[in-house]
């Protein structure tokens, strides 16, 4: 099942945002590299999802191998009703390493999305973005 949710959500990164109501579950479980408690339900997951693809996927158009700006998956570990992506990017010139683990019910919808950021440096620069990001989004700019 999971080998099927990551292929959508690969069109997700790529740009089709359309995709991304039905693959989250109404209950997916966001936590993030940068807030301390876990974000739940679609709506927080959804600003959470958007507010990362303009910070750190650099919130261009996908290129051509479906990455956005420099951010690209590296590496990708499917199990069951699990996946580990690693993924690379760069920010104001940092180099920046992080997986996003995912898990899916048995409809295909995520239930869980779990991102995990190093180095330190890369972790501060990623709060201090998102902060901006999701106040400009909540704020309707």
């Amino acid at each position: 099942m999971i080998e099927e949710t990551i292929e959508r959500w690969h069109k997700v990164v790529a740009g089709d945002a359309t995709v991304l109501d039905d693959l989250l579950d109404d209950d997916v479980v966001f936590l993030s590299p940068v807030v301390f408690t876990p974000q739940k339900g679609k709506d927080v997951t959804k600003l959470y999802l958007g507010a990362a693809g303009s910070t750190i996927g650099g919130g261009k158009k996908a290129s051509s191998d479906g990455s956005k700006g420099k951010f690209r998956y590296t590496k990708q570990i499917l199990s069951g009703n699990h996946a580990m992506l690693e993924f690379e990017t760069e920010m104001d010139g940092k180099y920046v390493n992080g997986v996003d683990i995912i898990t899916c019910n048995d409809e295909g919808r995520i239930v869980e999305f779990k991102v995990m950021i190093r180095p330190l440096q890369a972790i501060q620069m990623v709060h201090a973005q998102m902060a901006r990001m999701l106040e400009k989004m909540q704020s309707g700019a």
